[in-house]
């Protein structure tokens, strides 16, 4: 086993994975936090709802597509002086947050006005019937409704962002990502590139697993 794993140092493996946690944290609370005020006023925005805006819904909505539209890799390069101009560094866990969140937020964005558009009418038409005010609207019957599809598209940006913090290590980030390229790729040491690769199905596949647990919790409420 230990001529199978010979290149393996398992302290480096261990604080690469460290990284690679700290990177899906932190920007997974960061895409959140702005991903879901967007996803609102997109779906607030829209057609037939309270807000609606033709002009301020295709301003929302093209900023949100061509930010999705642009690859993850030449977003990580663009972003480079900006991220050193908001963080200080366009390196580590710290460098590596800014682009991963500005690639993330507005595909949460989209799942969340996707969860907001499956809540029942009816429900809406009955909260504003009593005279609820928009912001009454959205925090009492819009998001508790939409919980589980938001859960769920919070699952489906946080597997995204573990390929994303693997893509980053290109550009030095650290985390899993770099490990494999600079020891599994570039320095032809198969066993590192299997045991990152392992490690971040493993972690892919809990995500998954917490996610779809929250998911039929709050179905079931």
């Amino acid at each position: 086993m230990s001529g199978l794993f010979a290149n393996i140092d398992w302290a480096e493996i261990g604080r690469a994975t460290l990284e690679t946690l700290a990177m899906l944290g932190g920007s997974l609370v960061l895409t959140i936090l702005i991903g879901l005020p967007l996803g609102v006023v997109l779906f607030l925005t829209g057609p037939g709802q309270v807000w609606a805006s033709r002009i301020g819904n295709g301003v929302v909505a093209l900023i949100v597509n061509l930010l999705r539209s642009v690859p993850f890799i030449i977003l990580l390069i663009v972003m480079i002086p900006i991220t050193v101009l908001l963080v200080g560094t366009s390196l580590g866990v710290v460098g590596a947050i800014p682009p991963l969140v500005v690639g993330a937020a507005p595909f949460f964005a989209r799942l969340v006005e996707t969860a907001l558009r499956e809540v029942d009418r009816n429900t809406v038409e009955a909260v504003q019937a009593m005279g609820a005010t928009t912001r009454d609207l959205v925090l009492r019957a819009l998001l508790p409704e939409a919980v589980p599809g938001i859960v769920a598209g919070a699952t489906v940006t946080a597997v995204a962002l573990v390929s994303f913090t693997a893509m980053a290590g290109v550009v030095g980030a650290g985390g899993l990502g770099d490990l494999a390229i600079r020891f599994g790729y570039q320095r032809f040491q198969t066993d590192v590139m299997l045991v990152t690769v392992a490690l971040l199905l493993v972690l892919v596949q809990g995500i998954q697993m917490l996610g779809d647990a929250l998911v039929r919790r709050f179905t079931r409420r």
